[in-house]
C-alpha cells in the first residue's frame, strides 16, 4: 500500500460512480460512508534480488473498529499466511477484509490465515520509526524520509470503494524477523529526492470509511 500511494500522490479524491448499476448509496457516495476502523497500519514488503516478492508484512494499531480495538501482525510469505494477535475476530477480520485486498499483494496466492493467539506490541513514531513484535514476528523501520498526507474515496477492497485518510511516512531501512530469523530480501526505495516512496512505510491517523 505504501508504494502504491506514494505513486498516487499527495491527495487523490474522486468522482462517485454512478448508482445505475444499483450499488448501495454507501458505495457510490462517500459523504455517505461511515468509519469502520480508525487507528496505524504500517506496512513493509520486502523483495529478492529477482523482484520477487519474499514476504509482506502489515502491522495494525487499532484504536476503533467496527470488530473491535487492539494490535495484530499480518504476514504473508509463499508458504502461506500467519496472523498473530489477542482477539481472533478482530485479527483475521484485518487480515481478509483488508491485507488480502492490498495492492502489495495483487497476483500473489492467498492462503486461509494461520491464526497465533499472543499479545502484540507495537511502537510507532513519526519522528523514529516503529517497533513491533509478537508471535516470533518482529519488524523494525527506521530513517523516516517523508511524512505527507494522504486521502482517497476509490480504494477497492473486495471489489467494494472505501476511502481512506492517513499520514504516511516512507522509510529508508526496515529489517523483519520470523522466529527468531532475518526474512531474507530488501526494500525498494524510489520517487524523487522530495516525494521519496518506499515499500517500508509508516502509516498512521489512518480512518476507513465503508
Amino acid at each position: 500500500m505504501g508504494t502504491a500511494l506514494g505513486a498516487m500522490g499527495l491527495l487523490a479524491t474522486a468522482t462517485p460512480a454512478s448508482a445505475a448499476d444499483g450499488t448501495t448509496a454507501a458505495a457510490t457516495d462517500p459523504a455517505l460512508r461511515k468509519p469502520i476502523l480508525v487507528g496505524a497500519n504500517p506496512g513493509l514488503q520486502l523483495f529478492d534480488t529477482s523482484g520477487s516478492c519474499t514476504a509482506y508484512l502489515s502491522t495494525w494499531q487499532v484504536e476503533w473498529s467496527t470488530h473491535g480495538a487492539g494490535n495484530a501482525l499480518v504476514l504473508w510469505r509463499p508458504d502461506g499466511v500467519r496472523v498473530v494477535g489477542e482477539d481472533p475476530h478482530l485479527a483475521l477480520w484485518l487480515a481478509d477484509h483488508f491485507v488480502r485486498h492490498f495492492p502489495e499483494l495483487d497476483g500473489l496466492p492467498w492462503s486461509a490465515p494461520k491464526f497465533h493467539r499472543s499479545p502484540v506490541q507495537v511502537r510507532l513514531d513519526l519522528a523514529s520509526g516503529l517497533q513491533a513484535r509478537g508471535g516470533g514476528i518482529e519488524v523494525r523501520m527506521a530513517d523516516v524520509l517523508d511524512r505527507r498526507a494522504f486521502a482517497t474515496d476509490q480504494f477497492p477492497l473486495a471489489d467494494v470503494e472505501h476511502s481512506l485518510s492517513l499520514v504516511i511516512g516512507p522509510c529508508g531501512r526496515a529489517q523483519a524477523r520470523v522466529d527468531g530469523r532475518v526474512q531474507p530480501g530488501e526494500i525498494s526505495l524510489g520517487g524523487t529526492p522530495n516525494r521519496p516512496s518506499s515499500s517500508a512505510f509508516l502509516a498512521t491517523a489512518e480512518v476507513w470509511r465503508a
